[in-house]
Protein backbone atom coordinates (compact mmCIF):
# COMPACT_ATOMS: atom_id res chain seq x y z
CA UNK A 1 0.00 0.00 0.00
CA UNK A 2 1.29 3.42 -0.90
CA UNK A 3 1.73 5.82 1.97
CA UNK A 4 0.14 9.23 1.78
CA UNK A 5 1.05 12.47 3.46
CA UNK A 6 -1.63 13.64 5.82
CA UNK A 7 -2.43 17.07 7.14
CA UNK A 8 -4.65 17.96 10.02
CA UNK A 9 -6.19 21.31 10.84
CA UNK A 10 -4.41 23.07 13.71
CA UNK A 11 -6.01 23.28 17.08
CA UNK A 12 -7.66 26.59 17.80
CA UNK A 13 -5.05 28.47 19.84
CA UNK A 14 -5.99 30.28 23.00
CA UNK A 15 -5.64 34.10 23.09
CA UNK A 16 -2.52 33.66 25.24
CA UNK A 17 -0.92 31.35 22.65
CA UNK A 18 -1.88 33.75 19.84
CA UNK A 19 -0.20 36.64 21.63
CA UNK A 20 2.97 34.63 22.37
CA UNK A 21 3.10 33.46 18.77
CA UNK A 22 2.71 36.99 17.44
CA UNK A 23 5.51 38.40 19.60
CA UNK A 24 7.78 35.47 18.77
CA UNK A 25 7.26 36.05 15.02
CA UNK A 26 7.80 39.77 15.49
CA UNK A 27 11.10 39.18 17.30
CA UNK A 28 12.24 36.66 14.69
CA UNK A 29 11.39 39.09 11.88
CA UNK A 30 13.24 41.92 13.62
CA UNK A 31 16.35 39.76 14.11
CA UNK A 32 16.34 38.65 10.48
CA UNK A 33 15.89 42.25 9.34
CA UNK A 34 18.82 43.36 11.50
CA UNK A 35 21.04 40.53 10.26
CA UNK A 36 20.26 41.39 6.64
CA UNK A 37 19.85 45.18 6.60
CA UNK A 38 22.68 46.27 8.90
CA UNK A 39 25.51 44.46 7.03
CA UNK A 40 23.96 45.54 3.71
CA UNK A 41 23.96 49.19 4.73
CA UNK A 42 27.40 49.02 6.34
CA UNK A 43 29.25 47.23 3.56
CA UNK A 44 27.24 47.21 0.32
CA UNK A 45 24.89 50.17 -0.20
CA UNK A 46 23.53 53.04 1.83
CA UNK A 47 21.26 56.02 1.22
CA UNK A 48 22.60 59.58 1.38
CA UNK A 49 20.88 62.94 0.99
CA UNK A 50 22.74 65.74 -0.78
CA UNK A 51 23.12 68.83 1.38
CA UNK A 52 24.51 72.00 -0.13
CA UNK A 53 25.29 73.50 -3.54
CA UNK A 54 28.90 72.45 -4.18
CA UNK A 55 27.90 69.98 -6.91
CA UNK A 56 25.42 72.24 -8.75
CA UNK A 57 24.10 71.77 -11.35
CA UNK A 58 24.79 68.00 -11.33
CA UNK A 59 23.37 67.42 -7.85
CA UNK A 60 21.22 69.73 -5.77
CA UNK A 61 20.31 69.84 -2.11
CA UNK A 62 17.68 67.34 -1.02
CA UNK A 63 18.40 64.76 -3.71
CA UNK A 64 18.27 61.18 -2.42
CA UNK A 65 21.09 58.88 -3.56
CA UNK A 66 21.86 55.19 -3.14
CA UNK A 67 25.62 54.74 -2.75
CA UNK A 68 27.51 51.60 -3.74
CA UNK A 69 30.09 50.99 -1.01
CA UNK A 70 31.71 47.83 -2.39
CA UNK A 71 33.01 48.56 -5.92
CA UNK A 72 35.98 50.64 -4.84
CA UNK A 73 37.23 47.82 -2.67
CA UNK A 74 38.05 45.97 -5.89
CA UNK A 75 38.77 48.72 -8.42
CA UNK A 76 40.12 52.25 -8.50
CA UNK A 77 37.92 55.33 -9.02
CA UNK A 78 38.15 56.71 -12.56
CA UNK A 79 38.65 60.32 -13.52
CA UNK A 80 35.24 61.98 -13.83
CA UNK A 81 33.57 59.67 -11.32
CA UNK A 82 31.40 61.20 -8.62
CA UNK A 83 32.35 59.78 -5.23
CA UNK A 84 31.26 60.00 -1.61
CA UNK A 85 34.06 60.14 0.96
CA UNK A 86 34.91 60.97 4.55
CA UNK A 87 36.21 64.52 4.87
CA UNK A 88 39.96 64.18 5.67
CA UNK A 89 39.85 66.98 8.25
CA UNK A 90 36.87 65.45 10.08
CA UNK A 91 35.85 61.86 9.15
CA UNK A 92 32.44 62.33 10.78
CA UNK A 93 31.46 64.43 7.74
CA UNK A 94 30.71 62.93 4.33
CA UNK A 95 31.28 64.90 1.13
CA UNK A 96 30.29 64.35 -2.50
CA UNK A 97 32.72 65.55 -5.21
CA UNK A 98 34.12 64.58 -8.61
CA UNK A 99 37.47 62.83 -9.16
CA UNK A 100 39.75 65.12 -11.18
CA UNK A 101 43.28 63.92 -10.43
CA UNK A 102 44.52 60.35 -9.95
CA UNK A 103 47.43 59.10 -7.79
CA UNK A 104 50.90 60.43 -8.71
CA UNK A 105 49.52 62.98 -11.20
CA UNK A 106 50.17 66.72 -11.29
CA UNK A 107 47.10 68.92 -11.52
CA UNK A 108 47.48 72.43 -12.86
CA UNK A 109 44.68 74.98 -12.98
CA UNK A 110 45.37 77.94 -15.22
CA UNK A 111 42.74 80.67 -15.48
CA UNK A 112 40.20 78.13 -14.26
CA UNK A 113 41.07 75.46 -16.85
CA UNK A 114 42.27 72.10 -15.51
CA UNK A 115 45.34 70.39 -16.96
CA UNK A 116 46.57 66.90 -16.03
CA UNK A 117 50.23 65.81 -16.23
CA UNK A 118 51.12 62.13 -15.81
CA UNK A 119 53.45 59.44 -17.17
CA UNK A 120 51.32 58.87 -20.27
CA UNK A 121 51.00 62.61 -20.92
CA UNK A 122 54.22 64.36 -19.80
CA UNK A 123 53.17 67.50 -21.68
CA UNK A 124 49.77 67.36 -20.02
CA UNK A 125 46.23 67.42 -21.38
CA UNK A 126 43.24 69.65 -20.66
CA UNK A 127 39.98 68.38 -19.26
CA UNK A 128 36.74 68.93 -21.14
CA UNK A 129 34.29 69.66 -18.34
CA UNK A 130 30.97 70.48 -19.95
CA UNK A 131 29.12 69.68 -16.71
CA UNK A 132 30.37 72.93 -15.15
CA UNK A 133 28.21 76.06 -15.14
CA UNK A 134 29.97 78.05 -12.42
CA UNK A 135 33.66 78.43 -13.27
CA UNK A 136 36.28 80.15 -11.15
CA UNK A 137 39.14 82.09 -12.69
CA UNK A 138 42.06 80.81 -10.61
CA UNK A 139 45.56 79.35 -10.78
CA UNK A 140 46.64 76.33 -8.77
CA UNK A 141 49.14 73.45 -8.92
CA UNK A 142 49.68 70.27 -6.91
CA UNK A 143 51.39 66.87 -7.33
CA UNK A 144 49.70 63.87 -5.72
CA UNK A 145 51.25 60.99 -3.82
CA UNK A 146 50.67 57.36 -4.82
CA UNK A 147 47.53 56.93 -2.73
CA UNK A 148 45.94 60.37 -3.17
CA UNK A 149 43.15 61.76 -5.33
CA UNK A 150 42.27 65.33 -6.28
CA UNK A 151 38.54 66.03 -6.07
CA UNK A 152 36.49 69.10 -6.93
CA UNK A 153 32.87 70.15 -6.81
CA UNK A 154 31.15 70.93 -10.11
CA UNK A 155 30.24 74.34 -8.71
CA UNK A 156 33.79 75.69 -8.79
CA UNK A 157 32.70 79.01 -7.30
CA UNK A 158 31.08 77.46 -4.23
CA UNK A 159 32.93 74.24 -3.42
CA UNK A 160 35.33 73.53 -0.56
CA UNK A 161 37.44 70.76 -2.08
CA UNK A 162 41.03 69.63 -2.72
CA UNK A 163 41.92 73.17 -3.79
CA UNK A 164 41.35 74.23 -0.18
CA UNK A 165 41.92 71.26 2.13
CA UNK A 166 44.31 69.21 0.00
CA UNK A 167 44.40 65.74 -1.56
CA UNK A 168 41.95 62.98 -0.66
CA UNK A 169 43.54 59.80 0.77
CA UNK A 170 42.25 56.64 -0.90
CA UNK A 171 41.27 55.17 2.47
CA UNK A 172 38.66 57.94 2.93
CA UNK A 173 36.67 56.96 -0.16
CA UNK A 174 33.30 55.43 0.74
CA UNK A 175 31.69 54.73 -2.62
CA UNK A 176 29.85 56.03 -5.66
CA UNK A 177 26.21 56.96 -6.28
CA UNK A 178 24.52 54.23 -8.30
CA UNK A 179 20.99 55.64 -8.25
CA UNK A 180 19.20 58.94 -7.72
CA UNK A 181 15.73 58.17 -6.36
CA UNK A 182 14.48 61.68 -5.56
CA UNK A 183 13.23 64.00 -6.93
CA UNK A 184 11.06 61.71 -9.04
CA UNK A 185 11.63 63.67 -12.25
CA UNK A 186 15.40 63.11 -11.92
CA UNK A 187 15.46 59.38 -11.19
CA UNK A 188 18.58 57.96 -12.83
CA UNK A 189 21.32 55.34 -12.54
CA UNK A 190 24.98 56.28 -12.07
CA UNK A 191 24.04 59.96 -11.93
CA UNK A 192 26.70 62.53 -12.76
CA UNK A 193 29.11 60.00 -14.25
CA UNK A 194 31.39 61.55 -16.92
CA UNK A 195 34.23 59.03 -17.08
CA UNK A 196 33.91 58.53 -20.84
CA UNK A 197 34.21 62.11 -22.10
CA UNK A 198 36.15 64.05 -19.49
CA UNK A 199 39.42 64.42 -21.42
CA UNK A 200 40.35 66.04 -24.68
CA UNK A 201 43.45 65.71 -26.90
Amino acid sequence: MLEQDTINPPENPTPEKKEKGFFRELIEFALIAILVVVPFRMFIAQPYIVNGASMNPTFKGGEYLIVDQITYRFEEPKRGSVIIFKYPKDPDWYFIKRVIGLPSETIKIESGKVKIINEENPEGFALSEDYIEFEKNENFSITLEGDEYFVMGDNRLGSADSRIWGPLPKENIVGRPVARLFPLNKISFFPGNHTEDISED
